[in-house]
């Protein structure tokens, strides 16, 4: 039908102009990020006295590389060869493809579930594989450089093998089972959908920590001592369900340093990488290097560190990001259920008229026709997020810990080399949380007004 192909065409131009546009708004504020890299020599006057002029040229280093590679990266991937692959029709390519090896392996084409798992199998292996170079670029040329990595090529290997085969054990019944409920859930299919990807959302939240992050790394039991009973006793005061602490040996993947807690229902874990910890509190076999030597904080920085943590789960932020999840689901699946039978969308990327399978539909508007709405919500949750860590930072230092947060943060820039001055812009647009001299100066400003 000429209407309709007319109709796909504008579609697929749609696409790929604001793709591009959005991806050349990316490139104009890293672009400003690297003239602060190129341009800030001296360390700001708040961190004289905690941050070395050596340390602060390696941290300019290492953003100035990251920006330059992600510019890199996001010209290549990001827009030349996502435009390929939309103006190609690759997706229906691929499609055409599941379908000949569902055949062949003696399977049902006729069954769109089979043959989607067998397209989403393809499409994640091409994923994986045209990933990988700048996986391999990031933590063994990048990172390696600039003295984070501490994967062998051996870990890095089963690491990723372990990664796929965890996503396809995870991703093929969930898309199977949506599949199944758009085909027999008549026209309010959407809120059954939504009703099951609540359900799985939430328990996939709940096993994570439990089952699946320990396939990737080693934790321990936090050994018993001051850090462990101060630990214990600030759950206690606030009334968190604490249930165990754990270490991560994250050292053994990189000297990133990190603390977070899990658990939805019930009792919940805290998790401490062990690179957060400085030397002398870990035991005698720990994984740490020798350059690692020095690094972490104190007790007390951890506790703050900790409060801050506890300060999201007390103000109800976990809560508020889960419902915000929800309702967005619920939108998405509502704007697929009134697109997804409409057929220039799927000729748009090369698809045949009358060839409409669901699992192409949901790709389709999720990730190009939502697009736009994508974006303003990533910026309005970005806004959210940072509004999140100042109350956070506030409800620490109501607890009195507000010196050893701001002296925990300045020792995890440090340690992490984070590069303390940005673009205002490029960080409004790019950072879930406020920037270090931002949350040192809202410190400052509360213990005034605490006095």
């Amino acid at each position: 039908m000429p209407d309709e192909l007319q109709t796909s065409e504008i579609t697929l131009y749609s696409i790929l102009i604001f793709l591009v546009l959005e991806n050349l708004i990316n490139l104009y504020l890293t672009r400003r990020q690297i003239y602060v890299y190129e341009t800030s020599k001296d360390v700001p006057a708040e961190l004289k006295d905690a941050m070395k002029k050596e340390t602060f040229e390696k941290a300019r280093l290492y953003g100035l590389d990251k920006a330059n590679f992600g510019i890199f990266k996001l010209l290549l991937c990001d827009i030349a060869i996502v435009s390929i692959e939309l103006y190609t029709g690759f997706i229906a390519l691929i499609w055409a493809r599941a379908v000949q090896i569902t055949q062949q392996f003696g399977l049902n084409i006729e069954s769109e579930i089979q043959v989607s798992i067998v397209f989403l199998l393809l499409i994640n292996i091409i994923g994986t594989f045209k990933d990988l170079p700048f996986k391999i670029y990031a933590t063994f040329v990048l990172e390696e450089k600039h003295g984070f990595n501490k994967q062998t090529a051996g870990f890095f290997i089963k690491d990723q093998i372990k990664s796929f085969l965890v996503g396809q054990v995870l991703s093929i019944p969930i898309v199977s089972a949506i599949i199944y409920i758009v085909q027999i859930g008549g026209d309010y299919f959407f809120i059954w959908l939504w009703a099951f990807m609540g359900v799985v959302s939430l328990l996939l939240i709940t096993i994570y920590p439990v089952y699946i992050a320990p396939l990737f790394d080693k934790f321990r039991p936090l050994e018993d001592g001051d850090l462990k009973k101060s630990i214990e006793d600030l759950a206690a005061s606030l009334k968190f369900p604490l249930g165990k602490l754990f270490v991560v040996e994250g050292s053994k993947r990189s000297a990133h340093s990190n603390a977070y807690f899990t658990g939805l229902f019930g009792a919940k874990r805290i998790v401490l990488f062990d690179t957060l910890l400085l030397n002398k509190g870990l035991p005698d076999d720990s994984t740490l290097a020798e350059d690692e030597k020095g690094k972490g904080c104190e007790d007390k920085e951890v506790l703050a560190v900790l409060a801050h943590e506890l300060g999201h789960w007390k103000l109800g932020h976990i809560r508020k990001n889960i419902i915000i999840m929800q309702v967005q689901m619920f939108l998405i699946f509502i704007v697929f259920s009134q697109l997804f039978k409409y057929s220039p969308l799927y000729q748009a990327v090369g698809f045949p008229e009358n060839v409409q399978p669901i699992l192409i539909g949901f790709l389709v508007i999720a990730m190009y026709i939502l697009a736009p709405y994508n974006t303003l919500i990533s910026f309005a949750m970005t806004i959210l997020s940072r509004r999140f860590e100042y109350q956070a930072d506030e409800f620490a230092n109501e607890l009195g810990f507000s010196n050893e947060l701001g002296e925990a943060l300045i020792k995890l820039n440090i340690d992490n080399l984070g590069f303390p001055v940005y673009d205002w812009m490029y960080s409004s647009w790019n950072h879930s949380h406020p920037t270090l001299l931002q949350r040192l100066e809202r410190l400052k400003a509360l213990q005034k007004k605490k006095r």
